[in-house]
């Protein structure tokens, strides 16, 4: 399966072609904020629910450029069972995006009027894990903050087809940095 058709047999709704660079931004100092502010819904959304909550990917490491899209991890006890949190997630204004039952079960969700992506998984499951420890390790060591910002700057400056597509192209540089933490 070509990574074109695997979004196309993941995602829900119509695949639109980014067919452009990637955007990327300063660091803004109020995208914790914008975080807080996504928490909030969805702590009151789900209550205990909530296994874990936490700021990841780019926007949550102070002087990292970044999409201007807030990630946030989402650890629930079964993210199959989408009637335990969907529904809610949804009054609350986000939008069930992508569904990945071969990659640990991965939903993703979007704000309506806060750029965010949910990212979502079950309770036991390894990849919240390396999302913190790599979050943590980009916080703690400038050396690789600064590497993998340069590869971003690199690779965001290419034509993709997809996002995604940019995404994924940072797995060596990611792998490499998780290998030291």
């Amino acid at each position: 399966m070509t990574s074109e058709e695997y979004l196309r047999a993941v995602t829900l709704g119509e695949v639109k072609p980014h067919d452009a660079p990637v955007h990327l931004v300063p660091y803004d100092p109020g995208w914790p904020s914008l975080y807080e502010l996504l928490a909030e819904r969805i702590r009151g959304a789900l209550g205990a629910g909530v296994i874990t909550l936490e700021h990841v990917g780019s926007t949550s490491v102070p002087g990292l450029c970044a999409k201007p899209v807030i990630d946030v991890l989402l650890v629930v006890p079964d993210s199959k069972d989408e009637g335990t949190y969907v529904p809610m997630l949804e009054a609350q204004g986000f939008a069930l995006h992508i569904r990945e039952p071969g990659w640990f079960e991965h939903r993703l969700l979007k704000g309506r009027d806060i750029a965010a992506n949910v990212h979502v998984f079950s309770a036991g499951c390894e990849e919240p894990a390396r999302m913190l420890a790599f979050r943590d390790r980009l916080r703690s060591h400038e050396g690789d903050r600064q590497a993998y910002e340069s590869k971003k700057r690199e690779l965001a400056a290419r034509t993709w087809r997809h996002v995604q597509h940019y995404a994924d192209a940072k797995s060596e540089v990611v792998r490499e940095i998780l290998e030291r933490s």
